[in-house]
């Protein structure tokens, strides 16, 4: 069951994703939160609601998908969480993950561009599976992690590698307008192992990442447990899982998405997130 926001025009709705239609959930008694994501009841109402509205589909084509998190509270980021990814920089395996935030204004709808700032020369891809917190989570523990989950998207974590290495950390080159692609839809935790997904990044139709979410150093109900333990997660937070090995700064020579690039980041059972590179103005 693939979630989506979209808009035909008016005011941005929820609608359930079948192939190439969407079926509106406007008809439902209560509103979709991602809290309600985390009910296998609602979900089972949701099933039938399809079911009931789905002589109403719109065609996707004429929709406008939106980001499923269009403000998230936090967006918490895990660097260096595949083992692909820690061996292309020659790093050794981290004990814990490795935390860093980006800017919630970052977050950008499927189709939209990314605007390439004119002060940075280095601006990389990144797919990552983004995890959407469903429910409050406070020092929970690896068991209990998933039960907090409303659900799985894909995000584009658009790094400016200059501002990044010349600051010494993260946030500046994380987390310029538009550098957080998201989408194209938000699926249930109970419809994904979130622990063996195939993730890729395409630039211009080339394959520059593909890997498997197998090659976590730490799964998600380990991120989920590990991050509780230091602030509290809320409904609509969002944590980027890290990213697999591939990307454009630590190829040879460097391979950097530069005005005119198409950028799109693929994975298995989410669909594929697309966004064109385009120059400030």
């Amino acid at each position: 069951m693939q979630f989506v926001r979209y808009t035909t025009g008016g005011t941005p709705e929820w609608g359930v994703r079948r192939d190439e239609e969407i079926v509106p959930l406007s008809g439902l008694r209560e509103d979709v939160t991602y809290q309600q994501l985390t009910d296998p009841g609602f979900l089972r109402v949701v099933e039938d609601a399809v079911d009931a509205m789905a002589d109403h589909a719109v065609p996707v084509a004429d929709a406008k998908l939106l980001a499923p998190v269009p403000r998230p509270g936090k967006i918490i980021c895990v660097g260096l969480n595949y083992h692909d990814h820690a061996e292309e920089q020659d790093e050794e395996i981290p004990e814990r993950p490795l935390l860093f935030g980006k800017s919630s204004t970052a977050v950008t709808n499927p189709g939209d561009p990314i605007v390439h700032p004119e002060e940075l020369d280095e601006v990389d891809f990144e797919v990552e599976l983004g995890v959407v917190i469903g429910r409050t989570a406070k020092d929970v523990s690896t068991e209990e992690a998933r039960e907090y989950v409303a659900g799985y998207t894909a995000v584009n974590d658009v790094s400016g590698r200059d501002a990044q290495f010349d600051d010494g950390q993260f946030f500046r080159g994380k987390s310029y307008d538009t550098f957080a692609p998201m989408g194209p839809t938000l699926v249930p935790d109970d419809r994904l192992d979130p622990g063996n997904l195939d993730v890729a990044c395409r630039v211009n139709g080339e394959t520059m990442q593909a890997s498997n979410t197998e090659e976590f150093i730490f799964g998600v109900e380990e991120v989920v447990s590990y991050i509780s333990g230091i602030t509290t997660l809320r409904p609509g937070d969002v944590i980027s899982t890290g990213t697999p090995g591939g990307v454009g700064i630590f190829r040879d020579p460097p391979e950097l998405l530069e005005p005119g690039d198409t950028v799109d980041v693929e994975i298995d059972g989410i669909g594929t997130l697309t966004n064109p590179v385009v120059a400030r103005d």
